[in-house]
């Protein structure tokens, strides 16, 4: 197949003076390798004319020069010059684009088992994903990773596009076979919303331009539009991570409390608590780079001004009332292992748990993840590279923490070396988000105050 490029020549297109109003998507693409992640996201961002002409022409270089007749769309995402000649995705790479309908933010990740520690961190922010499945291959181990990935991230819509169809003929029987595989996996994994669409992303059918007529879903890109967040009120969350005191004559009093709000809102007249410390005070106002505001949601970074002066420094949380995290000095939770070293028993570690960092040590290593049996193992080894694991982190200090499957942001932690400032495992707190622990065990009492 030939492509005739309809590239934009001074921006990509679409980008215009309405882009601020359109509802952003975080999106990550994931799958085993060679199934196709790169050609994907090249065919959304060519058919959205979001490359720019220069972009094109320096792939289609290359294509040539790796001795393709056709351009090879893949060459858009696989930016770094080893991953050109190895036809690999190593790192994450970011994309943008965008349709009169929404915004996107396209985390393209790799398919080789040793960056899994890539996939998740380009799913650790995602409100959606699309994980490849080459449709001749079906359901591989890594498949059954990623989505176990995407389930234990709690990632909210999760697509499996079953790729490569142009190669079997669209054959409708095996597609359903395949379909019915990563059905099965997605319902032992507890996978709330989990679609299945029959794709070429070589092509463009079932991507972009519409499938055969059997196909039960419209394009994708028609489903990554008509996507919807869950409307549900959730609790404030604002970690601290600067106390601003100025010291100007302009403002010789000012002591404000800066950081993103992570979840929820938060308006003037407030009253908030702050955790750990349980101090509680009032919003009197709240300043953003743009000015003051009445009131703030989630993702802004703000200033808040309080009715008190309160001892409050970077780490702590401001919730309101009502709805409040935990203080804890212990943690049990899931990890992704993300280091070559071992996970044991004693390991002394730093943790991160907001915009708080504390010394700890991993105080025990429970059940793995099997990706066969889909079920919780107690086998007693350390934890390894790409494994998912149960753990208890004894901390030094107390941090305010939440449930990971009720609060994303602030239920997340990170190990790291002390020695290295490496990053060792990513931490979900609170029980398993699928599957059910040996012997029956469901642990409701997850935090040790």
């Amino acid at each position: 197949m030939s492509l005739t490029p309809t590239v934009s020549t001074a921006g990509p297109v679409g980008v215009d003076d309405a882009a601020a109003n359109r509802r952003e998507l975080r999106l990550v693409v994931a799958g085993s390798v060679d199934d196709g992640k790169s050609t994907l996201v090249g065919r959304l961002l060519y058919d959205t004319k979001s490359i720019l002409a220069d972009q094109y022409e320096a792939i289609e270089d290359a294509s040539r020069r790796r001795g393709s007749d056709e351009v090879d769309l893949a060459l858009l995402t696989d930016g770094l010059r080893a991953e050109r000649e190895q036809g690999i995705t190593i790192d994450v790479a970011y994309r943008y684009f965008s349709t009169p309908r929404r915004s996107f933010v396209l985390a393209d990740t790799p398919g080789h088992t040793q960056y899994t520690r890539n996939t998740v961190t380009g799913a650790s922010t995602a409100q959606a994903a699309l994980v490849l499945v080459d449709v001749r291959n079906g359901v591989s181990v890594q498949t059954r990773r990623h989505l176990a990935v995407m389930a234990l991230l709690r990632v909210p819509h999760v697509i499996v596009a079953v790729n490569k169809m142009d190669a079997i003929g669209w054959d409708e029987a095996r597609f359903a076979a395949v379909a019915a595989d990563v059905a099965q996996v997605g319902e032992s994994l507890g996978l709330r919303d989990l679609r299945i669409a029959a794709v070429s992303a070589l092509t463009g059918e079932g991507v972009v331009q519409p499938g055969p007529a059997w196909s039960a879903h419209p394009p994708l890109l028609e489903l990554l539009e008509n996507l919807t967040e869950n409307a549900d009120e959730r609790p404030l969350r604002l970690p601290v991570q600067l106390v601003i005191r100025p010291r100007t004559p302009e403002h010789p009093d000012y002591r404000g409390l800066a950081g993103r709000v992570a979840d929820g809102t938060i308006a003037v007249g407030d009253e908030i608590v702050v955790t750990p410390g349980g101090l509680r005070s009032t919003v009197t106002g709240i300043d953003t780079p743009w000015g003051p505001v009445d009131r703030a949601v989630a993702g802004e970074s703000v200033t808040v001004l309080l009715a008190d002066e309160l001892d409050v420094g970077r780490g702590q949380v401001l919730s309101h009332a009502k709805a409040l995290p935990q203080e804890v000095r212990e943690i049990e939770g899931t990890v992704c292992w993300l280091a070559q070293g071992h996970g044991v028993v004693g390991a002394r570690v730093l943790a991160r748990v907001g915009t708080s960092t504390v010394r700890a040590i991993v105080r025990e290593v429970g059940a793995h993840w099997d990706l066969d049996e889909s079920a919780w193992v107690s086998h007693g080894r350390p934890i390894e590279l790409n494994d998912i694991a149960r753990v208890t982190v004894q901390l030094a200090e107390p941090v305010a923490v939440d449930d990971y499957v009720r609060l994303r942001e602030t239920g997340a932690f990170i190990l790291i070396d002390p020695n290295t400032g490496g990053t060792l495992a990513a931490g979900m707190a609170g029980p398993p988000a699928f599957g059910v622990l040996p012997d029956d065990v469901e642990d409701d009492e997850w935090l040790s105050p």
